[in-house]
């Protein structure tokens, strides 16, 4: 088989791959196209396991690019790009892939090493061996690698019948009600001393970072509504939250705390990091 057969093979799992590692489509395709540049320059003769050298190379380029996403600057919620077009089509490509923004973000959180160690072996079964090549790390090191991630991961799924995914599904009708813009909604679901705080990172120049009260919270929150189309439930750190995820990459959490009634008497908004 040419090489070019073998990647055209590969390109459907290798974009998989990228994509829950990246939480990017374009990022992803990015990453095997250079992947795919890289071994064509290497040459047929030279290569034992195209398919595997191919896998290697696509993550070891993810890992670069998630190691290089820590040093961006964040983009104020208001400058970034929303069209719905690419939201729609976006919604698309993780419904075929069947990742969830909840576990992209849950992916997202984790150190990279271990995020590519979950998503190579327990995702794609690419033996620890090879996640240890990859990594660069021992093999009982890829392995204790991957069970650090499970573990992280397990924390934030609640399971249903418990007070944990009832609270989600209070942050779920928050979500419905900012997406629908109906501020009689957000307003019952928000405790008349509510409190709003942002990371200024993430706020238009002279937005504050602290908002009082449910009428100017809900206000606020409607006026979001585009930016939160792609918003998500999950736990974060036990707590209820969401996570925005523009194009699919996870951008922003938002963590809230419930009175006993389950009103939101705070919300936390902070960047992905």
């Amino acid at each position: 088989m040419e090489l070019i057969e073998h990647f055209e093979a590969a390109r459907p799992r290798l974009l998989s791959l990228a994509h829950r590692i990246l939480g990017s489509q374009q990022d992803a395709e990015d990453a095997v196209q250079t992947a795919w540049t890289r071994v064509h320059a290497l040459g047929a003769a030279t290569l034992d396991n195209p398919d595997g050298w191919l896998t290697s190379v696509t993550a070891r380029l993810c890992v670069d690019q998630l190691r290089a996403r820590a040093r961006r600057p964040e983009l104020p919620l208001l400058d970034l790009d929303f069209r719905s077009e690419e939201l729609a089509a976006e919604e698309a490509f993780l419904r075929r892939e069947e990742v969830s923004r909840a576990l992209l973000v849950l992916l997202d959180a984790l150190p990279p090493r271990q995020r590519v160690a979950y998503v190579l072996h327990d995702l794609f079964a690419v033996p620890f061996d090879q996640v240890a090549q990859i990594l660069d790390v021992r093999p009982d090191a890829a392995k204790k690698l991957a069970s650090r991630a499970r573990t992280a991961l397990r924390a934030g799924r609640p399971e249903p019948g418990t007070p944990a995914a009832s609270q989600l599904l209070v942050v779920e009708a928050f979500l419905a009600a900012a997406r629908g813009g109906d501020l009689g909604r957000l307003v019952a679901l928000l405790a008349p001393g509510a409190v709003r705080t942002a990371d200024p990172r993430l706020l238009p120049p002279g937005t504050p970072t602290e908002v009082h009260g449910a009428d100017a919270i809900a206000t606020e929150t409607r006026a979001f509504a585009a930016r939160i189309a792609l918003a998500a439930p999950l736990l974060l750190d036990g707590r209820p939250g969401a996570v925005i995820a523009p194009a699919g990459r996870p951008y922003a959490l938002i963590r809230l705390r419930l009175d006993p009634g389950g009103l939101v008497t705070r919300i936390e908004i902070t960047p992905v990091r």
